[in-house]
């Protein structure tokens, strides 16, 4: 189970088995040798490893199914953040929006979203919602 973690998440940020070795300063084989579950980290590399990816130490050890409250809050946040600026009245050019529209209004307020998050979190917890 942590092996198999390991491995989807170094999967998921696109790293092979050499970066995540970098990052963490360890060798290739250490990776490797986690992966495969020839050998397990220690608590300290295992909490390293939760925090470069973002995850709970739980859900590596394959204990929750969970990756993070605060992934599931992000998530909620976003939507909110959808709702609140794409839902609520937008127009574009003769006031008519589009599905096509809409979809790309969406992927643009969701890259805003991400590159500005902490500061729209910082916002909400001042003003309970989001707004520009």
């Amino acid at each position: 189970m942590l092996g198999n973690n390991i491995k989807e998440l170094r999967k998921a940020k696109r790293m092979t088995q050499k970066e995540l070795a970098d990052t963490l300063h360890v060798s290739q084989q250490t990776v490797g040798s986690w992966e495969t579950e020839r050998a397990i980290p220690g608590a300290d590399t295992l909490a390293q490893l939760a925090d470069y990816f973002g995850v709970t130490t739980d859900y590596l050890l394959g204990r929750s199914e969970k990756k993070s409250s605060s992934e599931e809050q992000e998530t909620k946040d976003l939507k909110k953040f959808l709702e609140d600026n794409l839902d609520n009245g937008m127009t574009f050019g003769d006031g008519k929006v589009t599905q096509e529209d809409r979809e790309k209004l969406e992927i643009a307020l969701t890259q805003i979203f991400y590159r500005y998050h902490d500061e729209f979190k910082k916002r909400k917890e001042e003003k309970g919602r989001f707004k520009f």
